[in-house]
């Protein structure tokens, strides 16, 4: 397994799942389903095309470094869970609840045992 191409997938899933979540969020302000097409929404799908551009090239590099789409599948959760309550308090200004913190806690263990027991 080659550690520093699985760090770099993990960057890399990072960026775009917060790019792609990041979207998500705005969106998730609009007045309703209705406006998210609206000319001025558009930038929202210009995120996700860039977002899912880096999943795609992290998925990619993960692969090719741990030979398990196991491992890359794993670093995407962790990626999403360390990612998504930092926005969510951004936007939203809501922590995250006890379940949420136990999730985030439980994935970067779930990650690290992937990473370490090949």
């Amino acid at each position: 397994m080659n550690l520093f191409g699985v760090l770099l997938s993990f960057g890399l899933l990072i960026v775009g799942e917060g790019i792609n979540i990041w979207a998500e969020m705005l969106s998730a302000k609009l007045p309703g389903a209705q406006s998210l097409f609206e000319y001025k929404n558009l930038p929202l799908f210009a995120m996700v095309i860039i977002g899912c551009s880096f999943l795609l090239f992290g998925y990619s590099v993960g692969f090719q470094a741990s030979k398990s789409i196991w491992t890359v599948t794993v670093a995407s959760v962790v990626a999403i869970l360390i990612i998504e309550p930092f926005l969510a308090y951004a936007f939203f200004h809501q922590l995250p609840e006890k379940g949420a913190l136990v999730g985030l806690i439980l994935g970067a263990i779930g990650f690290i045992a992937t990473i370490t027991w090949v």
